[in-house]
This record gives structure tokens, sequence and C-alpha cells, in this order.
């Protein structure tokens, strides 16, 4: 549960400090049980009554700090709070129709970032805090991710918000520290784990996103807080000594951060709670250090790298609600829903400009010529993605990567999937996957290793469905190097690829035939169960 606000703030009496005590309790017995207790759980008549005592400040306060799942629990188990009044559809809304407070919390979210609420409610639906809460949790979808995949490193988080990993580190210069345990002197190199296995210093943190490229990794935790391990000579952990971390470590920031990213080229990024995006890592572009690597702000020609995360002031007119780093550019989207692009790309990645290379992050306007909203972007090493909130994808750069058959500067949507709302969008160095509404899968680009879900090694320029997912509805996915990761809406986890980085295989068991094999289909992680985001159809309304 969240951290309760001290009653004292609001200059309340000792008898509603009580009160507001044992409502908490009340709420903490509600939402605490595992999921499958969850749904069954229903509120006593005595904390129906508190709840509708207390005051309205207090219980606003209190509704802004749970998730969008505790506020759905809350509304099905706690009616008189959310007081839905019917309003059917064409009717328009009338302005002065009673709403409930987890219904106002749910507008406020929405507007924070930038969803479009009408005054009707559409076609179908038949609730106003069941469309809000789909929409919400669909925006929590795109921005918390319970998966990661890297180069041969998986990272999960599971449902009471523990953090696991799973897979191999290498033996290079690259990849010696993703796992986040600590070294062991006499163990072997590379260091292998499998199946996930918990990381012990994050034991008792609420971890609700992570984020891995080839160096480094990065977790979230529900209070806001970042941390980072892996190879940090560029600055990519977020620490001002710029060392190495072999375990998680939270990086100083007195913001409370709502996303996270980790790109290609030693590069970091989070969005605060107020929109705000930081950036660290290296200035510079990996390939040509006369070029900017997408941090977003000039630097001094003798810094070479960002060591803690500093804000991008040039979008400070802006609320940035997404944000995606490929390799030397970054694009970034707001609640306006508009997308932005800075850095450095020759093959087109920043969408059509006349240099090739932004220093200050400008405005993508063969987007915004669409007259679409858009929601959510996505950037390999060399292509890029965006999504509208009608579910439409576009697609940049790259041939064969970016859903096209040829190189394009020009964001153009996938003709593949029309037809088809997208939810949910993400990229690998060289490959993609859209989730659509229904829990589709679908994938393109390189398809080494197996990491397509196709059953074979083929490259595939458009979306190609992965039939080996059908019956299976996906709430969230993963791309890697080597490795894809998808978790249907009960948290199970279905991968293919690479299997050392699954944690599927020993390499001390059989060199040829485990450690240097991959899983052509999809095939469920066991006894792993990850946070699912599940669909507000599914929730125990009554």
């Amino acid at each position: 549960m969240p951290r309760w606000p001290r009653c004292a703030a609001w200059n309340f009496s000792d008898e509603q400090a009580a009160e507001v005590r044992t409502v908490a309790d009340g709420l903490r017995d509600v939402f605490m049980p595992p999921p499958a207790a969850a749904s069954s759980a229903v509120a006593q008549p005595h904390l129906l009554r508190l709840l509708q005592l207390l005051p309205t400040e207090l219980l606003s306060v209190v509704f802004s700090h749970l998730g969008p799942h505790d506020l759905a629990r809350l509304a099905a188990t706690c009616r008189p709070l959310w007081r839905d009044a019917p309003a059917p559809p064409p009717q328009p809304m009338p302005l002065l129709r009673p709403m409930g407070l987890v219904e106002t919390e749910l507008r406020r979210r929405a507007t924070a970032r930038g969803l479009r609420i009408g005054t009707s409610l559409p076609e179908g639906a038949l609730s106003w805090v069941k469309y809000l809460l789909k929409r919400v949790l669909r925006d929590a979808l795109r921005r918390e991710a319970p998966l990661a995949a890297g180069s041969q490193v998986s990272l999960f988080v599971v449902a009471e918000g523990s953090l696991l990993t799973c897979g191999s580190e290498n033996t290079g210069e690259a990849g010696k520290l993703l796992l986040g345990h600590a070294i062991d002197p006499n163990a072997g190199n590379p260091r292998y784990i499998g199946p996930p296995t918990l990381v012990p210093s994050m034991q008792g943190r609420r971890i609700v996103s992570v984020a891995i490229t080839k160096w480094h990794c990065l977790a979230l935790s529900r209070e806001g807080e970042v941390y980072s391990w892996g190879e940090g000579d560029c600055g990519s952990l977020g620490h001002a000594d710029g060392g190495e971390r072999a375990m998680p470590s939270r990086i100083d920031s007195s913001s409370r951060v709502s996303s996270i990213a980790a790109g290609p080229g030693w590069k970091s990024a989070a969005v605060d709670e107020d929109g705000r995006l930081f950036t660290w890592g290296e200035s510079t572009c990996v390939d040509d250090e006369r070029m900017p690597s997408g941090l977003g702000y000039a630097q001094d020609s003798h810094t070479e790298f960002q060591l803690t995360p500093k804000w991008v002031e040039a979008l400070s007119e802006d609320r940035v609600v997404g944000v995606a780093l490929g390799c030397g550019f970054t694009l970034a989207v707001t609640n306006a829903g508009v997308v932005f692009s800075f850095g450095y790309s020759e093959e087109g990645a920043l969408g059509p400009c006349s240099l090739g290379a932004e220093v200050l992050p400008r405005r993508i306007e063969a987007l915004a010529q669409t007259g679409r909203r858009f929601v959510a972007v996505a950037a390999g090493s060399m292509h890029a993605l965006a999504l509208t909130d009608e579910g439409e994808l576009y697609g940049w750069g790259l041939a064969n990567l970016s859903g096209h058959d040829r190189d394009e500067p020009t964001p153009l949507q996938l003709t593949a999937l029309v037809g088809r709302r997208v939810k949910l969008v993400c990229a690998g160095a060289v490959s993609s996957c859209a989730v659509t509404e229904k829990g589709e899968v679908f994938t393109w680009g390189c398809g080494r290793h197996g990491k397509l879900g196709h059953g074979d090694s083929d490259h595939q320029v458009a979306p190609k469905r992965v039939v080996g997912l059908s019956g299976v509805k996906v709430a969230g996915a993963a791309m890697g190097e080597t490795h894809t990761l998808v978790a249907d809406e009960d948290g199970v986890v279905w991968a293919f690829g690479e299997r050392a980085a699954l944690g599927l295989g020993d390499p001390d068991e059989d060199e040829d035939r485990v450690w240097k094999a991959f899983v052509w289909h999809p095939v469920p992680i066991p006894a792993l169960r990850v946070r699912a985001r599940r669909s507000p159809d599914v929730l125990p309304f009554r």
C-alpha cells in the first residue's frame, strides 16, 4: 500500500484521525491479499460507513496515492464512492452530474497524461468509471514494464514487486554486471543464473518497471526511486562517481519518477510525475564524436559524459509522458500528443530533417501533419515507432526494421496493422513488437536466434502475427538482441529466442545442445508470474 498521509497535515480532530487510521487499516485488508483472494474481498459495512463520513479532501489525497488496480478494487467493493450516475450514449454528460471520488481521480489522471475524454460515453460503454479505468490502465501498461530483455539477460518484476533476473553475463568489456547479484570471486566466468532468481539487495522494495541494455540496467520503485547497475564508465548509471555497480544502487534525485528508459550508446532517461524529462550518459554519438548522442541539451566541448540526471529544459513548456532511446537519438512524446526527436541518426530515425542531427528537441512535423494524437514511442538502433491514441502505429528509419520495405525517413502508418487497434509497442535493437487490444502479438525485423517467434530465423519485413500465442491474451512485451518476452493478463511469461537468456538452460549441462540452442516457438517460463495489467472488463465489478 502507499505511504498514507499524516492526518495532522490537514488539521483533523483526534476523532477524525482515529477514523482515518481505521479506514487505512481496512483498505489494507482489501488491497493487500494476493490477486486471487483480492477479487473476492468485500469491504466491511463499517468501513463503507466510515469512508462516507471522512472529509472529501482527505479521501482525494488517499486516492491519489492508489494505483489503477487499487482504484478498480475500490470501485468494485465500495460502490457508494464512485456513484456512476447513468448517462446512456449518445446523451452528453451533464455538466452538473454528480461524480464520485473514484471518477474524479480517474479524470484527473487522464487529463494529466493527455488522454482525450469526451463529454459523452463512446458507443458500447455503459459506465464512466469502467471506461476511464480502461484508459488509465492502458496508459499504465505503456509506462510500467514488468519485463526487460537485454542481450543475454532478462529482468522480471513479480506481483509483489520483487526483482528477479536470469541469463548469462558476457566475458567481454560489456555486460559483465547485469544480473544484479554480488560477485563471487570463486565463481566461473561468465556468470549464469537460471531459472529467474530474486535479487537479494532489492528484497522488500516494490519495483514497478525495469529497463536493460547491453551494458546497464534500471529499475523503478513504486515510490518513484530509480536504481541502476552494470557498466557505468560513460555515466549511464547516473551516479556522480561514474563507476560501475554489481548490485542495484539508488540514483540520488529529488524528483519522483514515473517512467524510465535505457538505450544503446550508454544513455538513460527518466520522466518524473511533473512531466519533466531527465537524461544522462554519453554526450556524443558512439559512431561519430562530432554528433550529439540525444541527451537534449548542449554540452561543454570538454564534457564527454553527463554523470547525473539533468533536466531537458528545452521541453520545459511541455509535459512529457513517454521517452524512448535509440542508438544516438531520443524520442519524447508529450501529453499534447506531439513527438519530439533529438540526437543523430544516418538512417532517418530522427524523422525528416535537413541536417540529420539535432542537439535540442525538435518536433517531428510529419507526425504532427497527420492530425493524430500520439501516446507512446519506441526506438531500436536504427528505427523508430510512434503509437496514436486510436491504436494506429507509424514507423520510420532503416528498411525491414520500421515495418516498411525501404529506408523511410518519413513516418508512415504500418499498413499490415491497419484495422487492428494497437495498445502496446516495443522495439529491440533490430526488431519490433506490437500488441493489439485483443492481446494479439505481431513481430518483425531481424529473426536471428528465433526472437520473432515464427519458428525460424528469417527476417520479417512487415508485422506478422505470432501464431504460437493464439489464445493467449498478452498484456506486456519486451524485446532484446537475442530473445523476446511477453506476459499475459494473468502474469504468465511466454518466451522465445536464445535459451540461455531465458533461464531455460544451464551451460554446464551440454554446451552444444543447451547453451547454443534457441527456443523457436513461445513457451511459458515455469513458476514465474509477473505484475499483470488486467482489463477492466475482467475486474470484479458488482
